[in-house]
């Protein structure tokens, strides 16, 4: 009998992931606003021992124009191990799967067997996804323990809604259905995770289609239309269970971020802007009996600011909003990472007690109004502001990415928001931010492309949940 062979990347518990070794690649999604070039995975070197270091060492364009890569994700990771039985044998963290927001097409590529050149190797079209899922505009992906589950934010004529989750198979990408059985009062989706242990899956709100891909619409944002809910079901059954409202001037509940511990229960939701006074916040989710509960524990206030500094979508206002479009939560789940989009910032909090965060860290780079410049190009204001974050396993190493959607983009900076990618490194126990100042990705090195998600090589903080407390 031939011995079942496990992918070394499938990590049964966070201590394991933790202690696994440092990525030595980062894939990154680049998209052509203009729909003029093909929109591209890039692969950047992070090993800093390595020649090509902070720069791009592959490159695949996609076969299309118009795709708005957005997230993106691995095809398996450590969930494989969530139920018994599953199959691992064979079963490799190797495909990365790239939706298109604005396309709906789904890119299939191989890392292997040169990590470097990945290769498309399937492409799911958006007529696959409507017919077997009912669903289009894919947004979020991640690798679950019985298939890809896909967050997609429309309906299959790409309007309206309701959105919500559609499976793909681990081996094939084919599309098998659409997740949910019983969706309840749900209509807006956005990102999707889970406590594994728990059996709950959590959703969370933006808008439809047509609500988004155009820009911030002033007027659904102060009629208070965006998505300001989250929303837990039963992961097995795919049946909605609970609906908490964290109040409507919350506005655009985003990103998810569940504990690692398989054994805790509780995770962070990052909400964009209050139609209160433009602040942003981030809130807790908590199991409190047998019901779930939230609780906002980080609030980040707006900046005043001069009309003449700023874009014409926030003269009205008079001050610069913190914007928050992405959180992050260490694999030990000590620190939370805030990403402010509009003021620039990108703050690290202590959540050793997840009630009670403490900011211990912060940078900034770029910013509506401040523009502040890497300081490897201490010359060279900076647009954008830190969006996406990604943190590496061991929690020494965070990559920032600066464009958060095409047409959001040109409303916030107008005068154009470039393309950067920049790497931070932290002390994982005491925490405080540093800058590297030899990795910085930006400009033509993206070759035209704005620059989005990060994904690392092996697993990083934000693409596996695990099934073993381990020690």
């Amino acid at each position: 009998m031939s011995t079942p062979t496990v992918d070394p990347t499938f990590y049964r518990s966070p201590a394991e992931a933790i202690a696994a070794p440092p990525e030595s690649l980062a894939y990154v999604v680049t998209f052509d606003r203009a729909a003029e070039q093909p929109d591209a995975l890039a692969v950047i070197g992070t090993d800093p021992d390595a020649d090509g270091y902070g720069q791009v060492v592959g490159w695949a364009d996609l076969p299309t124009r118009g795709d708005e890569l957005h997230h993106f994700g691995w095809n398996a990771c450590s969930s494989a191990f969530a139920h018994a039985g599953h199959h691992t044998d064979g079963l490799q963290r190797r495909y990365l799967l790239l939706p298109g927001l604005r396309s709906s097409n789904i890119h299939v590529y191989d890392t292997h067997p040169d990590p470097t050149q990945p290769h498309l190797v399937r492409t799911v079209d958006a007529d696959e996804l409507a017919a077997r899922a009912g669903y289009s505009r894919p947004h979020t992906l991640h690798c679950g323990p019985d298939g890809i589950y896909l967050s997609c934010l429309g309906t299959a004529d790409g309007d309206g809604g309701p959105g919500g989750i559609a499976v793909l198979d681990h081996d094939t990408f084919e599309v098998v259905r659409a997740w949910e059985t019983d969706r309840g009062p749900q209509h807006l989706a956005y990102d999707a995770w889970w406590h594994l242990n728990q059996n709950t899956l959590i959703t969370s709100e933006w808008g439809t289609p047509s609500m988004i891909e155009d820009g911030l619409v002033p007027e659904l944002l102060l009629g208070q239309q965006y998505g300001h809910a989250l929303h837990f079901w039963d992961l097995a059954e795919g049946r909605h269970v609970q609906r908490v409202d964290l109040g409507s001037e919350h506005q655009m509940v985003l990103e998810l971020r569940p504990s690692h511990d398989p054994g805790a229960t509780w995770g962070f939701a990052g909400v964009v802007v209050s139609t209160a006074d433009l602040s942003a916040s981030v809130w807790r989710w908590f199991r409190d009996g047998e019901r779930w509960n939230v609780e906002k524990v980080i609030t980040i206030p707006a900046e005043p600011a001069g009309t003449e500094q700023l874009p014409p979508a926030l003269q009205p206002f008079g001050a610069v909003p913190p914007l928050v479009t992405d959180i992050n939560l260490s694999v030990d789940d000590r620190f939370l990472y805030v990403s402010c989009w509009g003021t620039g910032e990108l703050k690290q909090y202590d959540v050793s007690d997840p009630a009670h965060p403490r900011e211990v860290g912060s940078v900034r780079l770029g910013g509506i109004v401040d523009r502040a410049p890497h300081p490897s190009a201490p010359d060279r204001p900076l647009a954008g502001g830190p969006q996406m974050v990604e943190v590496s396993r061991d929690g020494q190493r965070i990559y920032l990415t600066n464009s958060l959607y095409g047409a959001w983009d040109d409303q916030f900076y107008p005068d154009g928001v470039g393309a950067w990618l920049a790497k931070l490194t932290t002390d994982p126990q005491r925490g405080g931010l540093t800058v590297d100042r030899d990795f910085f990705v930006h400009g033509e090195e993206f070759r035209g492309r704005r620059a989005h998600q990060v994904r690392l090589q092996g697993g990083d903080a934000s693409s596996d949940s695990y099934c073993y407390a381990g020690t």
